[in-house]
């Protein structure tokens, strides 16, 4: 998939598992998301970020903070 201007950054997190979970937790919820993994190899250095279209910007901030993540 490519991401344009159209996709927000809508979660950060240095923990790759946590960035994971909420990836997860947003397409359960049929909001659609990616990782982007900024963290460095071998060590996992670095942020993780996950992204959703901005059209569904607020319903994902809402998922992301009623689910405590």
């Amino acid at each position: 998939m490519k991401m344009n201007n159209d996709w927000v950054k809508v979660y950060t997190s240095n923990d790759y598992y946590k960035s994971e979970i909420v990836k997860q937790v947003l397409i359960e919820n049929e909001i659609e998301a990616v990782l982007l993994d900024k963290s460095g190899f071998p060590y996992r250095i670095g942020e993780v970020e996950v992204y959703t279209h901005k059209d569904n910007f607020q319903r994902a901030t809402e998922v992301i903070l009623s689910s405590e993540l």
